[in-house]
């Protein structure tokens, strides 16, 4: 896996991958993980709304799962093999207050180089290991557009880098138990 962020991102300034392992079908947790809702999570309530303290934002919760919530803010759907593989991504200022996340299209993405931006792409991916065995992970990559926006981002993500990672492995556990509590119903 991970041949589709190749194409759109292959070269990048983070990445953040995180895995897990659910006990049941492939598409089962693919399908969780899709439509998981991320601030069903109370830490992950309390990280979102400390980000926009800290950075001074308005803080609105999310109310969709999380497909649907992403491509509410801006995000598009670069790659998509359902039961399997979904890649996201978008431009965008994270250092901003209230960031805003800019829809680049697929055929677009990789060679977007506005200056003063990070390309984000994230991935859902859920390899069957067996009937009921699924190996769930996502991948993060950003890359930032220019040396400006790098040296922006920069400060960004050591500020925030362990809320971030934090709201990933939350997300993985509670997706995990979702996806096997529905497997055994």
């Amino acid at each position: 896996m991970g041949e589709s962020m190749d194409h759109f991102l292959p070269a990048f300034d983070v990445r953040e991958r995180h895995g897990t392992l659910v006990r049941a079908t492939s598409n089962l947790a693919f399908e969780t993980a899709e439509g998981f809702k991320l601030q069903s999570i109370a830490l992950v309530r309390t990280i979102f709304w400390l980000r926009s303290k800290l950075m001074g934002a308005q803080y609105e919760p999310l109310r969709r799962g999380l497909v649907e919530e992403m491509l509410a803010l801006g995000w598009v759907k670069l790659a998509y093999t359902p039961g399997r593989e979904l890649v996201m991504g978008s431009a965008t200022q994270p250092w901003i207050a209230d960031v805003k996340f800019r829809s680049i299209p697929a055929d677009e993405f990789a060679d977007f180089s506005e200056p003063g931006f990070v390309k984000i792409v994230w991935t859902i991916e859920a390899e069957p290991l067996g009937p009921a065995l699924t190996r769930l992970a996502t991948e993060t990559r950003v890359r930032a557009t220019d040396e400006g926006a790098r040296a922006k981002f920069r400060p960004y993500w050591r500020k925030f880098r362990l809320g971030i990672v934090l709201i990933r492995r939350l997300a993985l556990a509670a997706i995990r138990k979702e996806a096997e509590h529905g497997h055994l119903e």
